[in-house]
């Protein structure tokens, strides 16, 4: 396999083969809680801060999108966190 040199950045160092191995494992959890979201998000025609439950729309009970939208966000800053944790910036 070809060692590739990534050009240097600012307050990044280069990365081991078993670090880069660790976040691109990473990154695909990634996609694969977005992709989750996403088919929550699509999962009926839903209305904004409704609990689960409480409407139904075309008989599959509404999702509360505002709970949805709360766990992608913490989703997105805890990948973000242990990708962090694996690059070990050295900047703010």
């Amino acid at each position: 396999m070809e060692t590739f040199t990534q050009p240097k950045i600012t307050g990044y160092r280069q990365l081991s083969e078993a670090e880069v191995a660790l976040m691109n494992e990473g990154k695909a959890l990634a996609e694969a809680c977005g992709a989750y979201i996403e088919k929550l998000r699509t999962h009926a025609n839903t209305s904004f801060g409704v609990p689960a439950g409480a409407v139904q729309v075309d008989g599959m009970p509404t999702l509360d999108q505002r709970w949805i939208s709360i766990g992608a966000t913490q989703l997105q800053q805890g990948f973000m966190a242990v990708i962090r944790g694996i690059a070990q910036p050295t900047t703010f």
